[in-house]
């Protein structure tokens, strides 16, 4: 669908109103009911249906009553609200000519008020040249349901922030100057992609320059997955421009040697075809010497160290999860740790071979005093078994918080005096029945009567145990 931006002039606030409305009614509906398009816009004198008709006639909704009647935006009335949104805030205020077509987006020229002249691109993911988004993208994440408007706007938030963060890092990337929807505002490179390229005065300094750019994105824990001729700008002076980022993902992707490998393959594959790279360094050897030339060039993933930054984990980029945090936490702090444990080895030591020689004293102590009270528990057990009343002792003894050793040691005593050994019997069992007596059945609310089943069986035990 083509972009004419002739008819932004005509549209009124009350039909901008209807489009903001419908969008915010796709965030819960495939389609928006007529109905809920109305109470959203609320218009003062009413006439949605009429300002759903003119937007209908300029292709910027929709229209569909399979199941129910309602509408959706389509990718031309998203433009509409992204290029409103943006000529409001003063970014530009003319559209030009388009200047690209990619596989899931449109590059345009806008202008500002002083005449500069930016790169607007828009994202339209859905088509039929790239719709396996769900599979080869992580734009959704863990969520299932979506729209092509809504993985657009995912992905245009996605390249502005990393094409932000490279440019703070000194990547040649265009400049970021405005995000909206799925709507993305960016200086305009002036150069030619490289796949359009025929000759170059210097082929071995851009062949190098752009490997460099590969193996430092690596190095600061980005890989950019699409890394090819076409996604390469170069101008007059050979000035190497990279471009297109939603794609990329983290070293730590469980994919990350396979992509990484794969833009290096890119780049060696495009100059040998087009620039005839290596019969140029070595003509008069065989294959196999050229061969062993590349690989001995080629950048491994294995030797590249993730030491000049984290960008990876600032953008949260795909592949980077929690445990990789944890583990960069980790290596910052692995020196104070170090240092701070090779202090204190010389104390660690001296402090084991005490705590040894104490545990070993401890260990000689508690076997004799094992053995005491192994003989003693054997006098005991067998004092034990002589008393009528032990079980009776034990409860009381327990509701009165004492030990079994406090019970056998007074009756040691006890034994020389038959008269308080029946007084202390007499205490014992009053004690007991008066602990019994003064508990209180608790019946609930939910009381039923006896029928003579399981219930009827719980009452009876019930009763025992009240009567006991």
């Amino acid at each position: 669908m083509k972009l004419d931006v002739n008819a932004l002039r005509y549209l009124s606030k009350d039909d901008f109103r209807v489009l903001t409305a419908v969008e915010m009614g796709m965030r819960n509906h495939e389609i928006v009911p007529t109905e809920l398009i109305d109470r959203i816009a609320s218009l003062k004198h009413g006439g949605t249906y009429k300002v759903l008709k003119n937007l209908l006639k300029h292709k910027l909704l929709h229209h569909d009553s399979s199941k129910y009647d309602g509408f959706r935006l389509t990718y031309l009335g998203y433009d509409f609200l992204a290029i409103k949104t943006m000529v409001n805030r003063g970014v530009f205020t003319a559209v030009g000519r388009q200047i690209g077509v990619g596989k899931e987006s449109d590059i345009f020229e806008v202008a500002t008020e002083d005449g500069t002249v930016l790169a607007m691109k828009l994202h339209r993911l859905g088509r039929v040249s790239f719709r396996a988004v769900k599979s080869k993208r992580d734009y959704l994440k863990h969520r299932r349901s979506y729209n092509w408007l809504y993985l657009s706007r995912l992905a245009a938030l996605k390249e502005f922030a990393f094409m932000k963060a490279l440019e703070e890092h000194g990547f040649p990337v265009p400049n970021a100057v405005d995000c909206n929807r799925h709507c993305v505002i960016m200086s305009l490179i002036q150069g030619y992609p490289l796949v359009q390229v025929k000759q170059l005065q210097n082929p071995d300094t851009v062949f190098e320059t752009i490997l460099g750019i590969v193996v430092r994105l690596a190095e600061h824990g980005l890989i950019h997955c699409d890394f090819n001729e076409f996604n390469i700008m170069i101008n007059d002076d050979e000035k190497v421009t990279m471009i297109d980022f939603p794609q990329m993902v983290s070293v730590s992707h469980r994919n990350a040697q396979m992509y990484f490998d794969r833009d290096v393959e890119c780049i060696f594959k495009f100059f040998r075809k087009r620039f005839n790279m290596s019969s140029q360094e070595n003509p008069d050897d065989s294959d196999d010497s050229e061969a062993e030339m590349e690989d001995g060039v080629r950048p491994e993933f294995s030797d590249i160290k993730k030491n000049s930054g984290f960008l990876d984990k600032e953008l949260a980029a795909s592949g980077f999860t929690r445990k990789d945090q944890d583990d960069i936490e980790k290596f910052i702090e692995v020196d104070e740790i170090e240092d701070s444990v090779s202090d204190d080895e010389g104390n660690d030591n001296m402090d084991e071979t005490e705590v040894k020689d104490f545990e070993s004293l401890q260990l000689d102590e508690k076997e004799e005093d094992g053995k005491n009270e192994d003989e003693k528990s054997t006098k005991n057990d067998k004092k034990v078994e002589t008393e009528d009343n032990s079980e009776d002792d034990n409860q009381v003894a327990d509701e009165h918080g004492l030990e079994d050793g406090e019970q056998i040691e007074d009756e040691d005593e006890d034994e020389d005096d038959p008269e308080l050994v029946k007084r202390l019997n007499k205490q014992r069992r009053r004690a007991i029945q008066a602990a019994h007596g003064g508990r209180r059945n608790l019946t609930s609310r939910n009381t039923y009567k006896d029928k003579g089943g399981r219930s009827s069986h719980n009452s009876k035990i019930q009763k025992q145990l009240s009567n006991w």
